[in-house]
């Protein structure tokens, strides 16, 4: 009996091991097969390689949930629990409900396919690199709850298809490109807590249907383009916790029934327009931790109930109207960090509670009175020109209006490395700003210069840097100061303190150097600020990586007539409320500057030795000099009659001056192994100075009858130059029969060789550098015809007078066949240089010169620019004799765009190539007055103005001018050289150049005793 009942057992226990595993293969959980797919396609277009096949059973995969760093993560998540409708048996089925793919620089559109997963409650495709509008198949997923798609590229509106997303609780768009206005239907989504819209472009109001949105707790809308009044149905919201309303274009007053938000915990209002107002009723809000109401143009003074807010922890009422004194209830704010009243008009005592404060207080800029105890030199407490100009004498000079100078104004220059160490740069030495303070901060260095910091950002991170390095190993161009940079999340402010009176010279020096510049979220911030210089608007939303080209390129930004009239400059960089703030992360956002350099645009006198000392002095030194220079004389150390030559003797040289045994010894007596190019207007050789600078050195040939007038005109001109796009003349040499010419040295060689020089030679140069090189060669040439304070035309534009130095940087360069541009003359040039396929047809002609002529050939060397191909050697058929001639051709098939260089492949904005090749046709019209002045290129091609290129036909019957000049030049296989007047012609001559560039086509057509030295500029080089 007892064998049957051990027998029974076991079989009961096998039954039941049985039916537990058909149990647990009856109820498996699996994925639908169509969600399977789903999954699989949009991984594959996302190109998401680390996750292993999508199959059924993937909802227990692992690899599906991984949080791989701060920000970035991987999460895609099923519930298991929905009833399989599809069999008869009592089992469930897993469905996607959660996809969250945030900080993985996913680049893409946003794939159709997520509209397939209809049990979708989340997405959250936050930090990537998505691009294109967002999608309107959304509204078919009834189930989504939450739609992140923080820090992306999505352009164009919000389709209203988003607002029938009835589920919809969270929807968080903000730092992309967004614009239009704010559809009306999203006041309808019933269920939205979240809505979050900040850094985008909107435009228009907030729609009244908002209203409706009763459940919002967190409402953000900062540095977007909205007008109008703010609403008052904005207190409708009664449950919003969050409300930033930062940097729009929206106007007070602050609505008044902003009393009934009691559960708010942070509020943000800044830079509104409109009409004063008062201060808005808030003592109800027990919960307040942030309460920012900066430049909301409140006339009225602080109301002693902030002081209910215990749970404040930042005040921020800077740069209002707020009169009276500082309450005493806000000593008992017993959470408080950080008190900015900055910029208002606040009277009284400062309370000793702040003076002995450890907390980060500023209150710089108010008309407060006298305290014995005051000083703007404390560790925490910023009171930097905050008493009243009527207090008398007894206070510091730092809190004293204006920071006025204590003693005597001796100060003439500035240079600041700001956030850097001490350097030099161009024999200037930048002094160090090492200092990371920077919440509510004034530092000030023996009185010569101070800065202010106010603000902290938005992270709230203690640790957060006012001083910031290149972050992401940039290749920073420029000087090393732009490798460093001083930051602010809202006010900035440098001063030059005892300075004297007069007009100075402002450079204000920047460098994006907080994004990257791939193809990753890093790189999509947008940082604007304001600056203001002795208060006034100098620049309105100014993005630095903008304004450079892209991130990591130093820009100067240079400001001529600063008048100091007391005894201090001011230099105030503000933030508006515009731009990203959360890109990279959150918190980078504020004005950032590298470097500050200031200069004065008058005689600096250095007083100094009496009268009779200095008379003494100055007849000792004669006669020592007049010994010294007999003695020279004697020795033969003078050149004598070389010097005699009129055209020398009365050149204003103004530039340095260097002697022929500096030169000789820097280039080792002119060793041909430090030649780097021949011309026919002698050789160029590099050479290496005494202190480690490096030169190029124009040698006159002996052999050259032209080369004294060109030399005279070239440093004449060049002289009298300075701009960045123009290769800048260190000095020159004449000493015996030696003419020399002292340059940069540019390490890229010329335009044309990295263009289309030998295979060896070229260089590869990326769209946005061609791009750079185009503006800066406009750049120049408006210079050169509008800016400078003589006008100048060229007369010699082409690709091999373009230099580019280490960082590609163009300069424009060769100016011995430059003239005068004078607007009495009659423009008719008795003798005409130029090169052939560069040279404009009304010039080439009939000698009719202005500066449309430069013009013209710039429009040549931009098309050579974007085809890669020299205007001149390009022949694509036989009929075409220019690039330019199968350039307008292709313009009238609609096929322009088959000039860009095959080898950028599809790297480059067809647009901008398209803008650049219409403004190319527009500056080669044969008409000279239908092309535009260099300063309407330069805007054309920054894309600030839009391009009208008038189509020009070509016709058998009617050949226009500049192919007739083209003909006429190119008779001889060889340039040619002609005399011309307005009565008669002469006859043409051969001129050629040789060196490391030949250009056979360079021309001169003038009086007969006079031939044309080509140029050799081009090769100052390496």
């Amino acid at each position: 009996m007892g064998t049957f009942c051990c027998f029974l057992t076991r079989i009961l226990f096998v039954i039941l091991i049985f039916n537990c595993c058909f149990q647990f293969r009856s109820h498996a959980q699996l994925l639908p097969p169509e969600e399977v797919q789903t999954i699989q396609t949009i991984i594959t277009k996302l190109q998401i390689r680390d996750i292993s096949e999508v199959t059924q059973s993937s909802c227990n995969d692992t690899g599906w949930n991984v949080n791989i760093a701060k920000n970035v993560k991987r999460n895609i998540t099923c519930d298991c629990s929905f009833v399989n409708t599809t069999t008869t048996t009592n089992t469930t089925v897993c469905h996607i409900t959660k996809i969250q793919l945030k900080g993985l620089n996913l680049s893409a559109a946003i794939p159709e396919e997520f509209a397939n997963l209809t049990f979708l409650r989340e997405l959250d495709l936050t930090r990537n690199y998505f691009n294109g509008s967002i999608p309107t198949f959304f509204s078919q997923l009834k189930n989504l709850s939450i739609l992140g798609f923080l820090g992306n590229r999505l352009s164009g509106p919000i389709p209203p298809e988003i607002g029938e997303i009835a589920t919809l609780e969270e929807l968080v768009l903000e730092n992309n490109q967004l614009e239009g206005p704010l559809p009306e239907n999203i006041g309808n989504l019933s269920n939205l807590r979240r809505l979050i819209l900040s850094a985008n472009n909107f435009s228009g109001s907030i729609p009244t249907s908002f209203g409706g949105l009763k459940n919002l707790n967190d409402f953000r809308i900062d540095g977007s383009n909205l007008i109008g009044k703010i609403p008052d149905f904005i207190g409708n919201w009664t449950k919003l916790t969050i409300l930033n309303l930062q940097g729009t274009s929206m106007e007070g007053p602050i609505p008044s029934n902003l009393s009934r938000l009691t559960n708010l915990e942070e509020l943000r209002i800044s830079d509104l327009g409109g009409a004063s107002s008062n201060f808005p009723s808030l003592q109800d809000m027990k919960n307040m931790t942030r309460l920012i109401l900066r430049n909301c143009l409140i006339a009225d003074t602080i109301p002693a109930n902030i002081g209910n807010l215990k749970s404040l922890k930042t005040l921020d009422l800077s740069f209002n109207q707020l009169t009276g004194q500082i309450p005493t209830a806000l000593e008992s704010l017993d959470s408080i960090n950080h008190i900015f009243l900055t910029n208002n008009s606040l009277t009284g005592e400062v309370p000793n509670w702040i003076l002995n404060s450890k907390k980060e207080l500023d209150l710089s800029y108010n008309n407060f009175t006298n305290s014995s105890s005051a000083s703007c030199l404390q560790s925490d407490v910023n009171l930097a020109s905050s008493v009243s100009s009527s207090q008398g004498n007894s206070n510091d000079w730092c809190l004293k209006k204006d920071l006025p100078c204590p003693g005597k104004a001796t100060h003439h220059s500035l240079f600041i490395n700001c956030g850097g160490s001490q350097m030099t740069h161009e024999g200037n030495n930048y002094e160090a700003d090492p200092s990371i303070k920077g919440p509510s901060t004034f530092a000030s260095t023996e009185n010569r210069w101070a800065y202010s910091s106010s603000g902290i950002f938005f992270s709230n991170n203690a640790a957060a840097n006012y001083i910031v390095e290149n972050q992401y190993g940039l290749n920073v161009s420029g000087a090393e100061y732009y490798k460093t940079a001083r930051l602010s999340p809202q006010s900035l402010k440098y001063y030059g303190l005892c300075m004297r009176k007069g007009s100075y010279k402002v450079k204000l020096h920047f460098a994006e150097i907080m994004f990257t510049d791939d193809e990753t979220y890093a790189s999509l911030g947008k940082r604007i600020f304001d600056v203001l210089i002795q208060g006034k608007l100098v620049l309105k939303d100014f993005n630095i990586a903008k304004e450079a080209g892209g991130v990591g390129i130093g820009i100067p930004m240079e400001f001529n007539d600063v008048q100091v009239n007391g005894s201090t400059l001011e230099v105030h960089l503000y933030w508006a409320g515009k731009g990203t703030n959360a890109i990279p992360d959150q918190g980078v956002y504020g004005p950032l500057i590298s470097a500050i350099t200031v200069t004065p645009n008058f005689k600096v006198d250095t007083g100094g030795l009496s009268a009779g000392a200095i008379v003494g002095i100055v007849v000792a030194s004669c006669a020592v000099v007049i010994l010294l220079l007999v003695l020279l004389w004697m020795k033969g150390c003078f050149g004598g009659k070389d010097l005699e030559n009129k055209e020398l003797r009365a050149l204003d040289l103004q530039t340095g001056y260097f002697t022929l045994r500096q030169i000789k010894a820097a280039t080792n007596n002119f060793d041909p192994a430090n030649k780097i190019g021949e011309g026919g207007f002698g050789p160029v050789y590099k050479g290496t100075l005494s202190d480690g600078g490096v030169i190029a050195v124009k040698q006159l040939s002996s052999r050259s009858k032209q080369g004294n007038r060109e030399f005279v005109n070239e440093i004449g001109m060049i002289s009298a130059l300075q701009h960045p796009n123009l290769v800048r003349l260190y000095g020159c040499c004449i000493e015996g029969n030696q003419l020399l010419l002292v340059y940069e040295y540019l390490e890229n060689n010329s335009l044309a060789r990295a263009l289309f020089g030998k295979e060896e030679e070229k260089l590869n140069l990326d769209w946005k550098t061609r791009k750079k090189i185009c503006i800066e060669i406009a750049k120049g040439l408006a210079y050169l015809h509008e800016e400078s304070r003589l006008k100048i035309v060229h007369r010699d534009i082409k690709a091999t007078n373009v230099l580019l130095d280490k960082d590609l940087n163009a300069k424009i360069s060769d100016f011995g066949l430059a003239k005068l541009d004078e607007e009495e003359n009659t423009h008719i040039s008795t003798r005409i240089a130029g090169t052939i396929g560069y040279m404009a047809p009304e010039y080439a002609m009939r000698g009719y010169l202005t500066d449309k002529a430069d013009v013209y050939s710039f429009g040549v060397v931009a098309l050579e620019i974007v085809s890669g191909k020299s205007n001149t050697n390009y022949r694509p058929k036989e009929e075409f004799i220019y690039l330019l001639d199968w350039a307008y051709v292709l313009q009238e098939q609609g096929n322009l765009l088959e000039l860009v260089d095959p080898s950028l492949g599809s790297k480059f904005s067809k647009d901008e190539a398209l803008r650049m090749l219409n403004i190319a046709l527009l500056c080669t019209n044969p008409s000279p007055t239908l092309r535009a002045p260099m300063s309407s290129v330069v805007a054309m091609l920054e894309g600030k103005v839009p391009v009208q290129a008038p189509i020009v036909k070509r016709s058998s019957d009617n050949q226009d001018a500049r192919f007739k000049a083209f003909e006429i030049l190119s008779q001889d296989s060889q340039t040619m050289v002609s005399t011309f007047s307005q009565e008669s012609h002469s006859q043409i001559c051969n001129s050629s150049m040789d060196g490391p560039w030949r250009d056979s086509s360079s021309v001169s057509r003038q009086t007969t005793d006079e031939t044309r030295e080509p140029s050799s500029s081009n090769m100052l080089l390496k």
